[in-house]
C-alpha cells in the first residue's frame, strides 16, 4: 500500500525548502528520545551543504574560508529549524528545534543534547560513514545538520540507506589526529572515531583557526562530496 503523506507534512517540506534547506527528512524517535522532550517523539532533519570552493580552501589544515562557513551553516540551520518548529505550532503541535552545534556539557562535552546523524539516517538521507561523519547520497560529507523535535504525525519518505564506505580509508590515513580508526558504525550507537583525539588536536594544531575547533581534512578527501 502507498504511504499517504499529510497535508501539514507536504506544507511543512515546501516551508523547508523554501526557507533554503537542501535537505529535509522525516522520522520516527524510536529509543533516542532525550529528557529534553520526551513526549516528542517524531523528527524532522534538515541539512545545508557547504560550497566546493570552501571544501577546496581546506589542505593540510583548516582555513579562515571553512571555519567561517562551519559557524555560518550552524546560524543559518538554527535560524531555519526555528521557523520551522513555529510553523509546526501554529499547524497545533509541539515542537523543539535543536541546534546545529550543540553538546550536553562539561559532563559529555562530546555528545550532543540529540544525535543528528542518526535522525538524518532513519530519515533515510544518507548513513554515517568510517570517519564518524554523516554522508549524504546527494552531497557526500560536505554538509550540516540540525533537527526539530516534534508530536506532529510524520510519516518517513525515503529508505533507509545501505553504509557505502566499502573499502575506503582515505579519511583514515588523512586524519592527522588518528582519530579514525577505519571501522563501520556499530548499531548500538558506539563511536567509529575518537571525538576527544580529534578535538585535543584540533586544540593544540589549529588554535589559529577558530581556536582549534574546526578541522574539515576527513570532509575534503571523502569521494563522496565529488569535488568539481
Amino acid at each position: 500500500m502507498d504511504m499517504v503523506i499529510s497535508k501539514e507534512q507536504q506544507e511543512l517540506k515546501a516551508l523547508a525548502l523554501k526557507l533554503g534547506v537542501d535537505l529535509i527528512g522525516f522520522c520516527k524517535n524510536g529509543d533516542q528520545q532525550t529528557p529534553l522532550a520526551p513526549n516528542l517523539t517524531n523528527a524532522v532533519s534538515i541539512a545545508l551543504k557547504y560550497t566546493d570552493s570552501i571544501l577546496e580552501s581546506i589542505e593540510t589544515a583548516p582555513s579562515y574560508a571553512y571555519f567561517h562557513a562551519y559557524r555560518t551553516l550552524n546560524t543559518y540551520l538554527d535560524n531555519i529549524a526555528y521557523r520551522l518548529a513555529r510553523a509546526i505550532e501554529k499547524m497545533g503541535y509541539n515542537a523543539f528545534p535543536v541546534a546545529a552545534s550543540q553538546s550536553q556539557g562539561k559532563n559529555a562535552p562530546y555528545n550532543g543534547v540529540v544525535p543528528h546523524k542518526t535522525y538524518a539516517v532513519k530519515s533515510g538521507l544518507g548513513f554515517v560513514g568510517k570517519s564518524g561523519l554523516f554522508i549524504s547520497k546527494e552531497y557526500g560529507s560536505k554538509v550540516r545538520l540540525a533537527t526539530i523535535l516534534t508530536d506532529m504525525p510524520l510519516i518517513p519518505e525515503q529508505p533507509i540507506i545501505e553504509n557505502g564506505c566499502g573499502n575506503c580509508e582515505l579519511c583514515v590515513k588523512a586524519c592527522p589526529a588518528g582519530a579514525i580508526y577505519g571501522e563501520l558504525p556499530t548499531t548500538n550507537g558506539e563511536r567509529n572515531f575518537s571525538a576527544e583525539k580529534c578535538s585535543e588536536y584540533m586544540k593544540k594544531h589549529f588554535q589559529d583557526v577558530g581556536r582549534g575547533s574546526v578541522c574539515g581534512i576527513c570532509i575534503k578527501v571523502c569521494p563522496k562530496n565529488k569535488l568539481k
